[in-house]
């Protein structure tokens, strides 16, 4: 069995900074590209961020330059350091293996003016 385990959210002000953790169990963690996703209220739910298992990644042009996903293999574990955040980015993140329908159940971040 598929789980993902997201971790890290909060309430930040504007200009600060926060790290979301995604634990993935049930999956040879290494083989697969992995992913953030965020959904604000009343929006759809759009990409943010991957990894692809050598390490590639690509970036939302909304967040490129301000957030940092990377993956520690030995910890199943995928990373999203966020910096700089705005009230804009706030909203509940996912994280999921691209091309399936293994999702988290996400973690809110909240950023205040």
């Amino acid at each position: 069995q598929v789980q993902l385990v997201e971790s890290g959210g909060g309430l930040v002000q504007a200009g600060g900074s926060l790290r979301l953790s995604c634990v993935a169990s049930g999956i040879i963690f290494s083989t697969h590209t992995m992913g953030w996703y965020r959904q604000a209220p009343e929006k759809q739910r759009e990409l943010v961020a991957v990894t692809t298992s050598g390490g590639i990644t690509n970036y939302a042009d909304s967040v490129e330059g301000r957030f940092t996903i990377s993956r520690d293999n030995a910890k199943n574990t995928v990373y999203l350091q966020m910096n700089g955040l705005k009230p804009e980015d706030t909203a509940v993140y996912y994280c999921n293996v691209p091309g399936t329908a293994y999702w988290g159940k996400g973690t809110l971040v909240t950023v205040s003016p």
